[in-house]
C-alpha cells in the first residue's frame, strides 16, 4: 500500500507501514523509518526554540537584563562623569554603575509590583496595572502559542486583534442590550472577528500551500486600513473629528475588579480561562492531539490518517478566535472606544510572548505577566530613575534575540543541546 506521499522527485520512498509491522528494506538503501518531510524555514525555527531547554527562557531573560544595565550605566551622566576619574578613584566609577542599574532596576520592580513610597494606593499597587497590561498579551500569546503547536507561524495577531475589536465594536456602541446579554454578545462578536481574519490564512494554506507568515503580514496591512476607513466612515463618532467610535456602552463593558481606582477588569478573568481552555486542549483533547502530532511531523500525521489540512484550518481559527478576544480586552476593558491604533504593539509583542513561554499555555501566561510587568514598571523606571522607557524595549527585543537563537546562550553557558532524537512523529 502507498500513500500520496510516497513518492517523491529525486526517488521512490519506502512504503509507511503501520508501526506494529516493519516494512522491508531495499538492498543497498536502509530504511529509514518516519523520515520527516522537507520543512519550511519557519517551521524549522519554530521546531528549534520549542525543542530548546526551559532553562535557555531564563537565560535568554538575565542576559537581556544584563545588557540593558549596561546600557542605562553608559548612558547614565552620573557614570560618565565618574568614569572620567577612573584610574584616580575607580571605586567611585563602580558605584556610580551600581547605583545607576540599581536604581533603574529597582523602580521598574516597585512600578511593576509594589512601591512603598507612593503617597497613593492607586499608585503603590502596580501589580494590578501590571495585569492589566498583561490580559491581552496572555490571549493573543495563546493565539501564537496554539499555532506554533502545529508548526504554524502567525504573525496576524495585529490584524484579528483589530478584527476582533472592530466586530466587538459594533455590537458595542451600536447595539442596545441587557446588562449580562450585551458583554457576551460582544466577547462572542469580537472572537468571530478573529476567528474568520485568522481563517482566511489557515484556508490559503491548507488550500493553496501559501506561506502562513507572508499571508498573514498582508492581512495584518489589509485590517489596518479596513479598520481605518470604517473609522473615517460607518463607525466614525459624530462628535470628534478624529477617526475613532462612539463610546461603548455601560453594558458592554468588562466590569472593573477593584473599583474606579485600579484599571484591571474581567478580562482578566477571561484570560486564564483561555489558559486553561488551551491546556486541556492541547493536553487532554483528540483535537489537541492531533494538532501536537501535526506539529511533529506533518507527513507522518498524514500517514496515520489525519487529515492535516483541516488541521491547519482550524487552528487558525482558534488562533483567530483568542487574538480576537484579546481585542474586545482592549477595547470593552481598557480603552472603551475603537481606533485604528487599538492593537498597538501587543500583535508583535505576543511573538514574544509565545517564545519565551516555549510554546505552552502556562508558560505563555508567565511571559505574558513578565511583559506586562515590563510595561508597567517602564514608565515608572522612565519618571523616578530618569531612564529612558525605550531601554525597556531594547530589552524585549534582545529577550527575543536570544530566544530565537538557542545555539548562542548554550554556547555562552555551556550548555548541552538537549537531544531530540526518538522524539514520536
Amino acid at each position: 500500500m502507498s500513500g500520496p506521499d510516497t513518492n517523491k522527485a529525486g526517488g521512490a520512498e519506502p512504503e509507511h507501514t503501520p508501526a506494529a509491522a516493519m516494512p522491508p528494506t531495499t538492498p543497498g538503501k536502509p530504511h529509514k523509518q518516519g523520515s520527516p518531510e522537507k520543512e519550511q524555514p519557519g517551521s524549522q525555527l519554530v521546531r528549534e526554540i520549542m525543542s530548546g531547554n526551559a532553562m535557555i527562557s531564563v537565560l535568554a531573560v538575565v542576559v537581556a537584563l544584563v545588557i540593558g544595565g549596561i546600557l542605562i550605566a553608559a548612558t547614565d551622566p552620573r557614570v560618565t562623569t565618574a568614569f572620567g576619574y577612573f584610574f584616580g578613584d575607580p571605586s567611585a566609577t563602580f558605584k556610580a554603575i551600581w547605583a545607576s542599574i540599581s536604581e533603574a532596576y529597582g523602580a521598574l520592580w516597585r512600578g511593576a509590583t509594589y512601591d512603598p513610597n507612593s503617597r497613593t494606593w492607586q499608585g503603590r499597587l502596580g501589580i494590578f496595572e501590571t495585569l492589566t497590561f498583561a490580559t491581552p498579551l496572555i490571549l493573543s500569546g495563546l493565539a501564537v502559542t496554539l499555532a506554533f503547536r502545529v508548526g504554524l507561524f502567525n504573525i496576524g495577531a495585529k490584524g484579528q486583534i483589530l478584527l476582533g475589536a472592530t466586530f466587538a465594536g459594533v455590537v458595542g456602541f451600536m447595539i442596545e442590550l441587557p446588562p449580562g446579554i450585551h458583554l457576551l454578545a460582544v466577547i462572542l462578536a469580537g472572537a468571530i472577528g478573529g476567528a474568520l481574519w485568522g481563517g482566511i490564512a489557515g484556508f490559503l494554506k491548507a488550500k493553496t500551500g501559501a506561506h502562513e507568515v507572508i499571508v498573514t503580514i498582508m492581512l495584518n496591512y489589509i485590517a489596518v486600513s479596513l479598520v481605518l476607513y470604517l473609522l473615517k466612515n460607518q463607525l466614525k463618532d459624530p462628535n470628534s473629528s478624529n477617526p475613532i467610535s462612539p463610546r461603548m456602552h455601560e453594558t458592554a463593558m468588562f466590569p472593573l475588579l477593584l473599583g474606579p481606582n485600579y484599571r484591571v477588569h474581567a478580562g482578566l478573568i477571561v484570560a486564564v480561562l483561555a489558559v486553561i481552555g488551551v491546556a486541556w486542549l492541547l493536553n487532554r483533547s483528540t483535537l489537541g492531539f492531533e494538532y501536537r502530532a501535526i506539529g511533529a511531523n506533518p507527513r507522518a500525521a498524514r500517514t496515520a490518517g489525519m487529515l492535516v489540512s483541516r488541521g491547519y484550518t482550524t487552528v487558525m481559527l482558534i488562533s483567530g478566535a483568542l487574538a480576537g478576544l484579546a481585542g474586545v480586552t482592549q477595547l470593552a476593558g481598557t480603552e472603551k472606544t475603537l481606533d485604528a491604533d487599538i492593537a498597538g504593539s501587543i500583535g508583535f509583542d505576543a511573538i514574544t510572548v509565545a517564545l519565551l513561554g516555549r510554546s505552552t499555555p502556562w508558560g505563555t501566561f508567565f511571559a505574558a505577566l513578565l511583559f506586562g510587568a515590563f510595561k508597567a514598571g517602564g514608565t515608572s523606571m522612565a519618571v523616578n530613575a530618569d531612564v529612558s522607557i525605550d531601554i525597556v524595549a531594547v530589552v524585549q527585543s534582545l529577550i527575543v534575540l536570544f530566544i530565537a537563537a538557542p545555539p548562542l546562550v548554550r554556547s555562552m553557558f555551556r550548555i548541552k543541546a538537549v537531544s531530540r532524537e526518538g522524539v514520536a512523529a
